[in-house]
């Protein structure tokens, strides 16, 4: 799809995407989202007809080119050299083996925001060696940090590490360096790394920790369902609702849903009392079914809330009224976000049937310019 089609706040602004995995294209998608023209560059024998259901290549076009012939490599830089942004996560070093690193791009197109993603980094002792999400959470503490306390960590999807420390750090810089070149006039490069990311999300628990406020033991603080208050429980119909009841007013109007009354129940306050405490909500919740106990609490503040599967979450009212799915060609998929009142996104167009050619690319670039 052209610039021209695009909507949103990143309208005109032109994305090459080297082919890759995990928070890049991630990345690429979120900023495709938000009208970039994104042209994700794929290798000879991509499937087309295979992927073309992976919503994460939304809102973008494709060229095919194999990066180990020359003559593919200038067209590469060709893209690079009036684009707004370049994304790529190889290993560091491989850009620059192949001819299209950063050096190479920005001298011919000093505008450029040449953006890098990794797990561990461009520099440091583990740079080099292979990895994947749960191995850069498990080097930043976060990853010790879920689960209960007798049993292994939990494996948190690749929501930690992927995608919040890495495709939204990714997104991040991007927009920060496209604001920085507005004033400057200048690219640079981006050192973009799940490892930094996942630390970052991280911030407020090593705080807390620091100030002797958080138990190196998992699942006995209040934040990571060690509270009573502030964790899931099954119901009647084995389904399970989560309870966030952190504040006074909040736990109150939990009681009351429950039918349970404070001075029948051990102080909250009390950690040795915790599991006592627990065993009574267990209890009161198998009494009924999920949705049950989510009519009970729907109009009050106890922050309970079912625990819903992707396909419930798509129909529960709150996400309906806001619109929160979209359907493109049969396929449920998450809407843009976040949401712009005056340059709102458009609806996401589906991954590419076929390939683009470069030249087509380059045309409709070079009769255009950026925004920033």
């Amino acid at each position: 799809m052209p610039i021209a089609a695009r909507t949103g706040p990143l309208s005109g602004i032109r994305i090459v995407e080297v082919g890759g995995v995990g928070p890049a294209p991630h990345g690429a998608m979120m900023l495709g989202d938000l009208g970039a023209d994104v042209v994700r560059i794929e290798r000879p024998g991509y499937n087309f007809d295979q992927d073309h259901f992976d919503f994460v290549m939304r809102n973008r076009r494709m060229a095919v080119l194999d990066l180990k012939q020359q003559s593919h490599i200038a067209d590469l830089r060709r893209l690079a050299a009036v684009a707004d942004v370049l994304i790529e996560g190889n290993r560091p070093g491989v850009a620059e083996r192949l001819g299209f690193g950063p050096e190479e791009c920005i001298d011919a197109n000093p505008k450029l925001i040449y953006a890098r993603m990794t797990g561990w980094g461009q520099s440091g002792p583990l740079a080099m060696r292979a990895g994947h999400d749960l191995n850069y959470v498990s080097l930043t503490g976060a990853l010790n940090a879920i689960g209960r306390p007798d049993s292994r960590p939990t494996v948190p999807l690749n929501l930690v590490g992927d995608y919040g420390g890495g495709s939204m750090l990714l997104v991040q810089g991007v927009l920060a360096a496209l604001v920085e070149r507005a004033t400057s006039g200048q690219g640079q490069v981006l050192d973009v790394a799940m490892v930094d990311g996942a630390s970052i999300l991280s911030q407020q628990i090593l705080s807390l920790h620091q100030l002797g406020r958080w138990n190196p033991i998992r699942g006995s603080n209040t934040l990571d369902g060690g509270a009573p208050f502030y964790d899931t429980y099954e119901c009647a119909d084995g389904k399970y609702v989560a309870v966030g009841a952190l504040e006074e007013q909040f736990y109150d109007e939990l009681l009351r849903g429950l039918q349970v009354r404070r001075d029948d129940i051990p102080d909250r306050s009390d950690t040795a009392q915790w599991s006592a405490l627990r065993a009574i909500f267990t209890e009161a919740f198998l009494q009924r079914t999920r949705d049950e106990w989510t009519d009970i609490f729907e109009d009050t503040d106890a922050c309970v809330s079912p625990v819903l599967d992707f396909d419930e979450a798509a129909q529960h009212h709150h996400m309906v009224a806001r619109s929160a799915r979209v359907e493109v060609e049969g396929m449920s998929q998450a809407v843009p976000a976040p949401r712009f009142s005056r340059t709102p996104a458009g609806t996401p167009s589906p991954p590419p049937r076929r390939a683009s050619t470069i030249n087509d690319v380059l045309a409709d670039w070079n009769s255009s310019s950026t925004q920033l």
